[in-house]
């Protein structure tokens, strides 16, 4: 399925990214008044980091994914996890049945909507007083290692954002009049990769690539150049997990 935002090729990569912070995802179950054998649609469910905690925390996951090479490889690493299903979809027209749904998730996908539309979406497809939950790792900008890239990114594209992912969701999801009140729940997580792991992350990063343009191969081995003057084999990454929830308005 052609979206805007074309992950294909790299989804390998983001199988080394970071799970979220298990507590926030246990506060956000909590908030949810969340139990075993409950429906969740993940949507943009990307290679399953989401579906896969969700599924060990109980709950059966219908996982939305519109690109071929993330929703393949993210149907592999759930093929042992018998409550999770995977199908082509996007987060805009699911296709799935009306109030069908006690949660709708959406795991570092959110940003890569029509986020008005995704949420109409998500409110026909929820049951009455369903949960809506969206949620981003942030990488710890005040960590030295994380600081120094940011640097080097900023040096080539001084205008360089992160778009909305790194806003407060609140505004938007008021705005649609379907959702409410909005809550954030929070967690840390610290995730260690080998600087080879590390450097095809960001040779996957759509959001540096989409606006470095052909600055993007440079920036990235900048960032390789940089990371292999450290003189060590793996880098400790801080995030922080941030969960926007609220509760479908009758």
């Amino acid at each position: 399925m052609k979206t805007e935002w074309d992950y294909t090729g790299l989804a390998a990569a983001y199988v080394n990214r970071p799970g979220y912070a298990p507590d926030a995802i246990d506060r956000m179950l909590h908030a949810f008044g969340a139990t075993p054998g409950q429906r969740v649609c993940d949507i943009g469910a990307g290679v399953g980091h989401l579906t896969i905690m969700l599924a060990q925390r109980g709950m059966v996951v219908v996982a939305a994914e519109p690109n071929d090479d993330m929703r393949r490889l993210g149907a592999e690493r759930c093929k042992s996890l018998s409550s999770v299903a995977f199908f082509e979809a996007s987060a805009e027209q699911t296709g799935l049945a009306d109030a069908f749904f006690d949660f709708v998730t959406f795991g570092s996908s959110f940003n890569v909507t029509d986020r008005p539309r995704a949420l109409q979406e998500t409110a026909r497809i929820l049951k009455s007083h369903g949960w809506f939950g969206a949620m981003w790792n942030h990488r710890d900008l005040d960590d030295p290692v994380q600081s120094a890239i940011e640097q080097i990114i900023m040096s080539s594209i001084p205008d360089y954002g992160y778009g909305t992912r790194r806003e407060d969701q609140t505004e938007v999801i008021n705005e649609s009049g379907l959702f409410g009140p909005v809550e954030r729940v929070e967690g840390k997580v610290h995730h260690t990769q080998s600087i080879e792991e590390v450097v095809a992350a960001w040779r996957s990063h759509a959001t540096l690539q989409r606006q470095a343009k052909d600055r993007f191969t440079s920036v990235v081995a900048e960032i390789a150049d940089y990371l292999a003057g450290l003189g060590q084999p793996s880098i400790e990454i801080p995030y922080t997990t941030r969960i926007w929830i609220a509760q479908k308005l009758t």
